[in-house]
């Protein structure tokens, strides 16, 4: 295999523990003083304990307090961020390894990089510093294992090799093989939460954490997949695509670390794999089905009037501040929308004292609670003297569908309106116009909700769906 000396020893590939951490990587002196390695069968050869940091730079790199019950794979991953593993040996009773990297080009890098970010395994941080040796020499017949699991790690990365001509210091930079998604959020018309993320990612693989944040006043997310490969197929799938129709696209790319340390349970960060994490600032988390209503609710009061801000509010996330373009757009939206149902609770809808939502100062993060929607493609009474002003009814289980292609048929839409989890229970194109439908479902909730997933679906040919509440009957 290129690239890798035809003695190598190899271990097992896994992540370090960390995300963003201030802390200076720590360098305690070393418990041991040598250790006896067997190499290339025969030889005795002593490692001596390397205790400095700054030593003199080496492909070769010495990792001290590990975990007992880490695997090779994981300390393998340490280094695949930074370039090519061509080698690793375990010293499992010092709780100690030796990594070596293809170029010491990258093995400066890699160290750098930790001496920022403390790394850490299985939660526990642990300490990287050069070797005083410039190259691995160990036994492959006593090491199969690591030899085997470093072979399967090459294979991968050959599959994702860089364009010819491409260096390996260059390549390191961008590693195709970590588990773990940078995902920015452009034309947030809408807001996105952790729990849509997860459902969306989800289907790509088990997602193992994620920590949500604002950086430069957009909505950003580092996701974490229990496998590289998952990773690798979501970027494919979901790189460029819109979470709701023609707004809130997504940007993904690779990031840097291999692996996230989740501090709290909350509605910006999640470790599915520990449930017993603390919610940390004592606020309650955004519940799903809330998240997910307010994610989609100017569609619904979006039938009344045109939404210009939504703020949920901090102390109480079941609820928001909502403001229309006008007072008249309010009473509609209150008489026609309290006391209906959605996502199984009953909406409550009443006027605010607050005459306008205020946004958060410039640099002030508020978590992504506070959205502007003033722009939004999804307005339906811009137009002074629209149709739609006059087509304003009560919810209700009959819908009226606009604006559909030639090429779609009554069972297409049938699917996609059933597809939202309700029953449809007629249905019936317009004599005159093919353009227009009635479809009706079993429950006023479900034509809620289906109205709140549909308005604006993309149907092709340059034709997105309108969907409004019918005073008719099928």
């Amino acid at each position: 295999m290129d690239g890798i000396v035809t003695d190598v020893a190899v271990g097992v590939k896994r992540g370090s523990d960390e995300l963003l951490s201030g802390s200076v990587l720590n360098s305690p002196n070393s418990n041991m003083s040598s250790m006896v390695v067997t190499a290339n069968g025969n030889d005795n050869k002593k490692f001596k304990g390397d205790d400095k940091m700054d030593g003199a730079p080496s492909r070769v790199l010495h990792i001290r307090k590990l975990p007992g019950e880490v695997t090779e794979t994981e300390v393998i991953a340490l280094g695949l961020p930074f370039g090519k593993v061509t080698n690793i040996l375990m010293l499992k009773g010092k709780n100690q390894a030796f990594l070596e990297l293809a170029t010491e080009e990258a093995a400066i890098t890699m160290v750098n990089y930790y001496s920022a970010v403390t790394p850490h395994l299985r939660n526990q941080p642990i300490y990287i510093q050069y070797s005083n040796h410039k190259e691995l020499k160990t036994d492959n017949t006593l090491n199969q294992r690591a030899q085997a699991v470093l072979q399967a790690v090459t294979a991968v990365q050959a599959t994702n090799a860089p364009i010819s001509g491409t260096t390996v210091s260059e390549s390191a930079v961008t590693p195709a093989q970590s588990p773990v998604l940078r995902i920015i959020i452009d034309n947030m018309y809408y807001p996105v939460t952790l729990d849509v993320l997860h459902q969306i990612f989800s289907k790509f693989g088990a997602v193992l954490k994620i920590i949500t944040f604002t950086k430069n006043n957009q909505f950003q997310a580092l996701l974490q997949y229990g496998d590289p490969v998952n990773a690798q197929q979501a970027k494919l799938a979901l790189d460029g695509q819109n979470i709701y129709n023609a707004c809130c696209t997504l940007r993904i790319d690779f990031s840097k670390l291999v692996n996230l340390n989740v501090k709290y349970n909350n509605d910006k960060s999640r470790d599915y794999t520990r449930p017993d994490l603390p919610s940390g600032d004592g606020q309650p988390a955004l519940d799903p089905a809330i998240a997910a209503a307010f994610a989609k609710e100017t569609s619904l009061l979006g039938v009344y009037g045109d939404v210009q801000r939504v703020k949920i509010l901090y102390n109480k996330k079941d609820s928001a501040l909502i403001q229309m373009a006008d007072g008249n757009q309010s009473q509609l939206a209150m008489s026609h929308l309290n006391g209906q149902k959605m996502y199984g609770k009953i909406i409550r809808v009443t006027l605010s004292k607050h005459q306008t939502v205020q946004l958060p100062r410039e640099g002030l993060d508020d978590q992504g609670l506070t959205k502007d929607f003033g722009n939004s493609p999804l307005h339906r009474f811009k137009k002074p003297g629209s149709k739609n002003f006059q087509n304003i009814f009560p919810p209700s289980a009959t819908l009226h569908l606009s604006n559909i292609p030639p090429s779609v048929a009554e069972e297409d839409l049938r699917t996609l309106f059933a597809n939202t989890g309700g029953t449809v229970k007629a249905f019936k194109f317009f004599q005159r116009d093919h353009k227009m439908a009635l479809l009706q479902m079993s429950t006023v909730e479900e034509a809620i909700q289906a109205l709140i997933d549909l308005h604006n679906y993309n149907l092709g040919e340059n034709h997105h769906l309108r969907v409004s509440f019918s005073k008719s009957t099928i």
